[in-house]
């Protein structure tokens, strides 16, 4: 199995016996199968999200499942990629499967260019397929941005632009919630509908298209929340979210 240390490996099994009784899932990641781990967060605490090996979270493992079907006979080591902000356990995965791998950011100092997805500084048609997971939602102009990433793209050319999803609406803020990180805005299952226009073809996979093996599920309690302070999403009690990897066709 891999990610294994052994710090890593004894921490592992101590956790493992510690949660005996937990749920078991699979990792299609990094093969790892027991419980997952609960991930606390600033409005709530995800059950089951955490790889206790690779640290994949539970968006993570749905769009590894996706990029695996997306391109399961498809020939890669002669396209060009553009991946931003880049996760790392991604980047090996990417690296080693296309031609050409470059990575972007407004201001990670650790990539390839230093860009505003509003702006590209990229001639048209530059490359095969564009990956930016949990981006969008922090673009002020983002229908801009995706009509960028559609003018670089090429001809048959693929973008993945999965954002958080914490409603049916999406919710526009008028100035960056300091509660999450800066989001301008909180996607709704609806927020896919933008992608429509710019490209030819959307197809939408969601949690419940994966084996349950694999835990893809966002399981969140809110129900703490503050109206005043977090007038979204509405109060949910250990609430299974589906989540979506949308997968844009030029």
């Amino acid at each position: 199995m891999r990610y294994y240390g052994l710090k890593r490996r004894i921490n592992l099994l101590i956790f493992q016996f510690r949660n005996l009784r937990r749920q078991k899932f699979e990792c299609p990641i990094c093969d790892y199968r027991g419980p997952f781990m609960d991930k606390a967060t600033h409005n709530g605490i995800r059950r089951h999200a955490r790889c206790p090996n690779c640290a994949a979270l539970e968006r993570h493992r749905l769009q590894f499942l996706v990029l695996r079907e997306v391109f399961r006979e498809k020939e890669t080591a002669h396209l060009r990629m553009l991946h931003v902000a880049p996760e790392a356990f991604f980047r090996e995965f990417f690296s080693q499967r296309f031609g050409r791998y470059e990575t972007a950011d407004l201001k990670m100092k650790s990539v390839d260019h230093i860009v505003d997805l509003q702006h590209l500084p990229f001639e048209d048609n530059t490359y095969d397929f564009v990956y930016a997971s949990h981006v969008l939602e922090h673009v002020p102009d983002d229908r801009k941005a995706i009509s960028e990433i559609r003018r670089i793209l090429r001809p048959n050319g693929m973008a993945m632009l999965p954002v958080p999803i914490y409603s049916e609406k999406t919710v526009e803020f008028s100035e960056p919630d300091p509660h999450e990180f800066g989001h301008v805005r909180a996607p709704g299952l609806d927020y896919f509908d933008r992608y429509e226009r710019y490209f030819a073809k959307v197809e939408r996979f969601d949690s419940g298209s994966q084996p349950e093996k694999y835990q893809v599920f966002i399981y969140r309690d809110n129900s703490h929340l503050s109206k005043t302070e977090y007038p979204w999403p509405s109060p949910m009690q250990c609430e299974k979210l589906t989540d979506v990897v949308p997968v844009c066709y030029v």
